[in-house]
């Protein structure tokens, strides 16, 4: 659940922290308090795209931080994204916007988006205005019904997504190797000189590193000979001054000389000795490497043909040998194919035809556990819809096989189907059901889900948009009942919803040093009582109007007893 919403500099919310609690959360407040700017600091700390103009006026940054306390499940599948955990199963998701750039964290390690998303998906699920439209898409009613099938369904579904892009890529090579004789030679053609110019070449993997190397050394033979006979010359040369092998062994002499008159000067002889081996050693090593120096004008042009060559094979067929030698078996195998065309797309057109054959299958299996699952939900849809005040309501799903389009998802037309009046047939949600209703609908599914869903923490968005009087009351009873297994945090306007709450936040706007802010703040049961006849309406809150308000509270915690 979510234990703590911190937000900092974000619109009009200069800083505030709320605490959250178990069951219905209820935030009410006057048209422009900043409600939005609540839901909207929650979908920016989950990844949502910022803009710098949310940023308070004056401000550098804004900043939102939020503490989710988890299940035993939900701590393990937080670990398989690779995220941190405290040790009081809590985690702490931050996000700092600032001029130009956003930084999220969990656990306070740095996070892609990606990761956020998946954290989101396990921590929380948000309803907002919008997903009362998406309700009226097939591709989300089908959707919908997946998610209700489960499991069972997501294995089928996952054993097609492969059969199909097997078969996908059937499909593109059969269709590729539609060639005319006149294609088909030319290809071949192609095909052979690439192949024939790789075989010819004789590479062998590590060829060109050693090549390099020696040609480096070729091509600077003349500026390392200079260097090493240079430094022959001062250390063992024939010179007319004194060299270094000689002033060492002179020195070693002199050293030597007074060696068995003290114990040190001994211990500095021997030092100097082994010296004056490392130095001979060193020299003779020297003239060899020397003699190993002679250009040979006939060497180094081979060497140079020969990167030259490679270099030119690695621009055509890939940037290094290994890469070249791949592309030679990939080309062999085509133009293998290639020699004998109509036997390749012969055993190609059988295997199409045996993974057609398969999707198929697959396809009528899904189609059948949808066509199950649709009938259940159907009737639960049915009930709750009842219970949210749709008096006579059919509500069906449908679910169309068409053979003619399979895809990686089946072949099934999905379409959610209702009827709200005696007498009327059931037709698609987009050509019947009002922006209340749609409401209903969604709040419908959300419970009729619940027992399936593993997300604790639910945010309903104005989820009374186009509702009033019984109807109100009805959806606020569900909301009650979702909230014995769930944690809901729910921004509304009726006073009906409102009185359901098991805590009540009022969101209002103030003056504060010449400027407008954003305050949030938990109410006590009186003032609960006051907000909710604020909500009744009227011109003051009389007497008789907190009245109704204390009846319509007293009936609500009867309702949810």
């Amino acid at each position: 659940m979510l234990y703590n919403l911190h937000v900092k500099n974000l619109a009009l919310i200069d800083e505030q922290e709320i605490e959250f609690e178990n069951g219905l959360n209820i935030l009410t407040g006057e048209t422009g308090a900043g409600k939005s700017v609540i839901i909207g600091s929650v979908n920016l700390a989950l990844g949502a795209k910022a803009d710098k103009d949310m940023i308070r006026t004056g401000c550098e940054y804004a900043l939102i931080e939020m503490t989710f306390g988890l299940s035993e499940d939900q701590v393990q599948a937080v670990k398989n994204l690779d995220l941190l955990v405290e040790e009081d199963n809590t985690v702490l998701i931050q996000r700092k916007i600032m001029q130009g750039r956003s930084v999220s964290k969990v656990g306070g390690e740095t996070v892609t988006t990606k990761q956020l998303k998946d954290l989101s998906n396990l921590l929380i699920n948000i309803h907002g205005q919008n997903d009362h439209q998406a309700l009226l898409h097939k591709t989300k009613q089908m959707e919908i019904l997946d998610d209700y099938a489960g499991e069972a369904l997501e294995k089928t579904k996952m054993q097609l997504r492969e059969c199909y892009r097997r078969h996908q890529e059937l499909q593109r090579e059969y269709d590729s190797t539609d060639l005319d004789e006149k294609t088909r030679q030319r290809e071949q053609e192609l095909t052979e000189f690439e192949v024939r110019e790789i075989e010819d070449a004789a590479l062998t993997e590590g060829e060109d590193e050693i090549l390099e190397s020696d040609y480096r050394r070729m091509a600077n033979s003349r500026k390392i000979t200079e260097a090493v006979g240079e430094a022959a010359e001062i250390l063992s040369g024939e010179a007319e001054e004194e060299n270094a092998s000689d002033a060492v062994s002179r020195a070693l002499r002199e050293i030597n000389s007074v060696g068995g008159y003290d114990i040190k000067a001994q211990e500095l002889g021997k030092q100097l000795s082994e010296v004056d081996s490392l130095l001979s050693d060193f020299c003779r090593a020297l003239s060899e490497y020397m003699s190993d120096m002679e250009f040979d004008e006939e060497d180094f042009r081979h060497t140079e043909d020969r990167l030259n060559l490679i270099n030119h094979l690695k621009d055509k067929y890939g940037a290094t040998i290994a890469k070249i030698l791949e592309y030679h078996d990939e080309r062999q195998q085509h133009l293998e194919m290639l020699q004998d065309l109509d036997a390749h797309r012969i055993q190609v057109k059988k295997e199409l035809e045996k993974t057609t054959a398969e999707a198929l299958e697959l396809c009528g299996k899904i189609s059948q556990q949808r066509r199950g699952s649709a009938q259940t939900l159907a009737q639960k849809m049915k009930k709750a819809l009842i219970d949210l005040n749709f008096l006579d309501v059919q509500f069906e799903i449908q679910v169309r096989p068409d053979e003619a389009h399979i895809s990686a998802n089946g072949y099934d037309d999905v379409e959610f189907m209702i009827s709200t009046n005696p007498g009327e047939s059931v037709r698609p949600l987009d050509q019947i059901a009002s922006g209340g209703e749609l409401s209903r609908i969604m709040l419908a599914l959300k419970t009729v889900l619940a027992d399936k869903d593993e997300i604790e923490t639910l945010i309903f968005d104005e989820i009374d948009t186009g509702i009033s009087g019984r109807t109100a009351w009805k959806v606020s009873e569900k909301l009650g009942v979702l909230a014995k297994g769930h944690q809901i945090i729910c921004i509304t306007h009726l006073p009906q919803i409102a009185a359901m709450a098991d805590t009540h936040y009022l969101i209002e706007k103030g003056l504060e040093k010449d400027r407008t802010i954003t305050r949030i703040r938990k109410l006590q049961e009186e003032e609960s009582i006051q907000e909710l006849g604020r909500l009744l309406g009227g011109a003051e809150i009389t007497d008789a109007v907190t009245e109704n308000a204390r009846e319509m509270r007293r009936m609500a915690q009867q309702t949810k007893a």
